[in-house]
This record gives C-alpha cells, sequence and structure tokens, in this order.
C-alpha cells in the first residue's frame, strides 16, 4: 500500500461503513507517522556504545565512584527504582528503543538481571565517565571504549549460541547501533589539565585526535557486522550547569570556550561520517544533531515547557553529581520535568524524551 494521502479504499461508498472509516484514519495514521510503522519490526534490537548519556547500570558493576544507583537519581523511573542511570527516569536510549518498537528499556551488559533473550532486542555497553581517549577511562576506572568492543564480541558469541548463526546475523546487521560520547575527554581529560592532553595537542588537534579514534572504532564494529550507526554529537558542554558554576569570570553564563571544543569536534565528526559512508560498503551511518536539539531547548526553554536551564534539579543544581547528589541533598526540586538537567551535568528525563524524538526523526531516514 502507497501512502498518498488522497488514496481512497475503493469500497468507499457515499455513507462509508465503520470499517471504510477505520481503514481511511489507519491509514492516515501511517501517512503521518511513517518512522514508527516502518520501523516497528523491522529493527530486531537496539545495541549502544558511550559513557553515561547512555549507561543503564554497567557502572554498578565495576570498582568506580561514577556511580548513580542510589536515590534520588531514578527517582522518576518505572517503580522509582534507581538503576544506575544518571538521569531522574529513562534515557534517550530508553525512548528511542520504545520509539523502535523493541522494550520500553536497554538493559545494561553487566547486569545480571538479565540474559541473553533479553540482549537479542537491546543491549548497551555503555560506561558513566569513558570517552574515546583510553586516559579518559583510565582517569575515573571506568569501563574502556576497547572493553565496550569487546563485550561486543563477547555478546555475539552467546547470541549465535542463543539464536543461531542466520538469526544472530540477522539482528546484528539489522539492529540500529548508538554512539553517544565524547564529553568526558573534554571535561574530565583535557581542560582538567591534569593528563597533559592540553601540552600535547591544540583543542582543535585534540578533536581530530579524538575523531580519529572515533573512526577505528566505527571501522571495528562494521568489521563485526553493524550497519546502521547513529554517532551523537556534543552537545553544548560549556552550558552544563556544573561549568556554568565554575564560569566565574564569566559570570555564570556558558563558557564558550568549550563549546567551541565541541563545534570543532562535531564538525570532524560529521567529515569522518561522510569519508566512512564513502569507504564502507552497505554501511549507514548518520549523525545525531543533538548539539542543535539541545541548544534549541536552552535558547527557548518555554517553548518545551521547561523553566530552567542553568540549575540542576537534584540540590542546589550547582555542583551536586555522582554521590553528591543524595536523599540528603537540600533544595531537590520537586518537579524535574521543569528542568532541562537532573544533576550538574546530567539531563533530565524529559530533556532525554525531547532528545529521543528528535533522534527518531533522524534514524527514518535510513531504517
Amino acid at each position: 500500500m502507497t501512502c498518498n494521502p488522497e488514496a481512497k479504499p475503493s469500497s468507499i461508498q457515499m455513507a462509508p461503513s465503520i470499517n471504510t472509516l477505520f481503514f481511511f484514519f489507519f491509514h492516515l495514521l501511517l501517512c503521518l507517522t511513517p518512522s514508527l510503522a516502518v520501523a516497528a519490526g523491522r529493527v530486531p534490537a537496539l545495541i549502544v556504545f558511550g559513557d553515561s548519556t547512555a549507561d543503564p547500570g554497567n557502572n554498578n558493576n565495576i570498582p568506580t565512584l561514577f556511580k548513580s544507583n542510589f536515590p534520588p537519581y531514578g527517582r522518576d523511573f518505572p517503580g522509582g527504582r534507581p538503576t544506575g542511570r544518571f538521569s531522574n527516569g529513562r534515557l534517550a536510549s530508553d525512548f528511542i528503543s520504545e520509539g523502535l518498537g523493541l522494550p520500553l528499556t536497554v538493559p545494561a551488559y553487566l547486569d545480571p538481571g538479565y540474559g541473553i533473550e533479553d540482549f537479542a532486542k537491546g543491549v548497551s555497553f555503555a560506561s558513566a565517565g569513558t570517552g574515546l581517549d583510553k586516559i579518559t577511562s583510565d582517569l575515573s576506572h571506568v569501563i574502556p571504549l576497547w572493553k565496550e568492543v569487546e563485550f561486543f564480541k563477547e555478546y555475539q558469541e552467546k547470541l549465535r549460541s542463543y539464536a543461531g548463526e542466520a538469526m544472530a546475523a540477522h539482528i546484528v546487521g539489522e539492529a540500529v547501533y548508538i554512539v553517544s560520547i565524547g564529553t568526558n575527554d573534554f571535561l574530565v581529560n583535557y581542560f582538567s589539565y591534569v593528563t597533559g592532553r592540553a601540552v600535547e595537542f591544540t583543542v582543535d588537534e585534540f578533536a581530530g585526535f579524538l575523531v580519529s579514534i572515533a573512526g577505528d572504532f566505527l571501522t571495528e564494529i562494521y568489521r563485526l557486522g553493524a550497519r546502521k550507526i547513529t554517532f551523537f554529537g556534543l552537545v553544548p558542554i560549556g552550558c552544563l550547569p556544573l561549568e556554568r558554576t565554575v564560569n566565574v569570570i564569566g559570570g555564570g553564563g556558558c563558557n564558550e570556550k568549550l563549546n567551541e571544543a565541541a563545534r570543532s569536534f562535531n564538525a570532524k565528526l560529521q567529515a569522518l561520517i561522510g569519508q566512512l559512508n564513502a569507504s564502507l560498503p552497505r554501511l549507514k551511518l548518520s549523525y545525531t544533531p543533538v548539539d542543535g536539539h539541545v541548544l534549541d531547548i536552552l535558547n527557548n526553554p518555554s517553548a518545551y515547557g521547561i523553566e530552567n536551564v542553568e540549575e540542576g534539579c537534584c540540590g542546589t543544581g550547582k555542583m551536586e553529581l555522582g554521590y553528591l547528589c543524595n536523599p540528603w541533598s537540600p533544595f531537590t526540586c520537586e518537579d524535574a520535568d521543569k528542568y532541562a538537567f537532573w544533576d550538574a551535568f546530567h539531563p533530565t528525563e524529559k530533556m532525554y524524551r525531547l532528545v529521543a524524538e528528535a533522534t527518531l526523526r533522524t534514524l527514518a531516514e535510513f531504517i
């Protein structure tokens, strides 16, 4: 059936029946929502790599301080459960999974409560605090990106044992892949001035260094069977509440030096994506302009029903992050939907939902 808004079923008469009206409105619904109509049943799984923006709880199971498996994190998650997600509820990847007709949440690969029967429909290897540069993950004692790739290989072995060679190959080849990483490389690594990267590279050179690592990573997961991949651009990292707080000289406004670093990375990433699409057969690699989506929300919050974009909901919203965001943090807001950020570093569930909706529109172009 073609999606023609003017098309009418052949059975339509002057007095259409209830069945005819149902057919017409169902057909209209398909025309208005092609992304979900096409994606439902077509995408067998959502596979996720990255950092805290995509970690649903892998860090719960490793020895690191980068954890969020305690209240008030997860306050608005189904059941009010702190899962290890750095937010008050679900992440963008969870909403994207739901939008693709898959489960409502993407499980963490290291969560012992899930098995390969769950991971066959979606899995996240992401680790809060990690980055493209191995030094970044070493600083935080978290899972490096190369280890996430090793987990992906291990996952495929389990998938073949569970579903058989043919079905496993189908899942891996037809799955949608999300990559969300890079913020920590700048904020925890380069601009912390404790690693020497700021001496070794200019900001622009470091962005190029990171993108070259991203290229190696993308080529590797392509070699392992990934074909439909979207890479999230960096948000305006200088506008995170924590960066506003420490930007005393700038009067608590956005740190444009950091934002420029993010723009440099995003520009180089988009160039890389074009190169890889041209050189790797059947690869469908896209750039998700999270930077543009988030910037629009920060500049026009009232259009999205948001009242505060400068502070996090947790505590004072200026410094709280990780263990500083806890049940005893005073001043934590009652309604996180009025905030763009949950803690001083991470978005609220509402912000993630808005990003996911925009991402699904991007994904519709190649799934």
